[in-house]
């Protein structure tokens, strides 16, 4: 008789996706809440920590998955950032790197003031810079939103996402250079890995155009193309140890001022986006721990409140100076208060790479699973109250 454990263990990450579909389904049905936060409940909800029943996956097949999901969202994200409009309008560029820096300075105080290690505070500090790109393209999608705050947000996630990256990478360098006294491991770590992330990134985005055009038929539909460069482009980032959240970022972004006259791929990559975007959210969700959440809880809802602020506040500084009304301005601060699924892939990219001191943050979890589940709640409410969803929404009907 075959042994059922292994069968069990190869079934229960396929077997969680599908109940974290239908969960998502049935919930946004009975609830209008964002599908994405059902997924982050379910994740949390098997996770081995909790029930047990989703092992842990150390490296393999499912992170990876996860982060060819992600991939495909920050293509997304980066095709859809405009340079002309920033140029055009500087004052949304400065309003993102006024509430960031505003961000990582009183998330830093705030972790020191709770008594956390200097190096760890900043750490999160740079973490919490970040607006999962994840979330805030999937609800835009679902919610079919357009408008001034729907752009602001998805440029000013693009923009927090470079930033935090580039912070977090300097922190992991000198966390490098501080156990191992290693000056050109630190520095890799930190500034060329970006670089040479950023520049593949941008062969790609060059690339990929070309050889569509090269095909010469405009009714090609860019989808599977795309889909697949994205999946190249992750697995050469494996294994050359680069970042996949700045190069795929940049593909989208040179694609998109390198496009051609051929037909629109799918909006979130269509079925295989849907798919992979479920396992996203669910292993991400999968893992945080519910002890250490537990432990974490005032300190996440401090975080949590401070990046509410500070993000809001430096929007709506600058909102009538980049065109916007006040109001507008503080919708779009507030859409940008999600963050759960990018610092865990973050932080699961470092300890990949032997940065053990990011097991100390995991004791401020319970700030991701609050993003993870609340997030995309906030973002649909942000999008719905500045009037950028269309009515025949279901979800408005039902969350209205």
């Amino acid at each position: 008789m075959p042994d059922l454990l292994p069968i069990l263990t190869s079934l229960a990450w396929p077997f969680a996706i599908a109940i974290a579909w239908i969960a998502g389904e049935f919930g946004q049905r009975w609830t209008g809440l964002p599908r994405i936060s059902f997924y982050g409940v379910v994740g949390f909800v098997l996770a081995g920590p909790q029930l047990g029943i989703l092992p842990v996956p150390d490296g393999g097949a499912v992170p990876m998955l996860a982060d060819v999901a992600f991939g495909l969202i920050l293509f997304e994200l980066g095709y859809r950032i405009n340079l002309r409009w920033l140029r055009t309008n500087p004052w949304i560029g400065i309003s993102g790197l006024v509430e960031s820096l505003a961000t990582f300075i009183a998330v830093y105080l705030i972790a020191i003031a709770f008594g956390t290690p200097q190096l760890t505070s900043l750490m999160l500090a740079s973490l919490s810079m970040a607006t999962s790109p994840a979330t805030v393209v999937r609800v835009i999608n679902e919610q079919r939103s357009s408008g001034q705050v729907t752009e602001r947000v998805l440029h000013l996630t693009a923009q927090n996402c470079v930033l935090a990256v580039f912070a977090f990478n300097v922190a992991v360098g000198f966390w490098i250079f501080r156990t191992f006294e290693d000056l050109g491991d630190a520095i890799w770590n930190s500034l060329v890995l970006l670089a040479v992330s950023l520049l593949t990134g941008a062969v790609f985005g060059l690339a990929v155009p070309a050889l569509l055009r090269a095909l010469k038929n405009p009714r090609q539909d860019a989808t599977v193309a795309f889909a697949l460069a994205v999946i190249l482009l992750v697995a050469i980032s494996y294994a050359g140890g680069l970042s996949p959240v700045v190069s795929t970022l940049a593909f989208g972004l040179v694609a998109r001022h390198r496009r051609v006259a051929f037909s629109q791929a799918q909006r979130g990559f269509g079925a295989l986006g849907e798919l992979l975007t479920v396992l996203l959210f669910v292993f991400a969700a999968s893992t945080l721990d519910w002890q250490k959440v537990a432990a974490g809880g005032l300190f996440a809802l401090v975080i949590v409140a401070a990046r509410l602020v500070t993000k809001t506040g430096g929007v709506m500084a600058f909102a009538h100076l980049s065109g916007v009304s006040w109001r507008k301005g503080a919708l779009a601060g507030v859409a940008l208060a999600p963050l759960s699924v990018f610092a865990i892939l973050l932080l699961e990219h470092a300890r990949l790479r032997g940065v053990h001191v990011v097991e100390e943050l995991r004791s401020v979890a319970a700030v991701m699973l609050l993003l993870e589940v609340f997030g995309p709640i906030i973002i649909q409410r942000a999008l719905v109250w500045a009037r950028e969803v269309p009515q025949t929404q279901p979800e408005t009907r039902h969350a209205a």
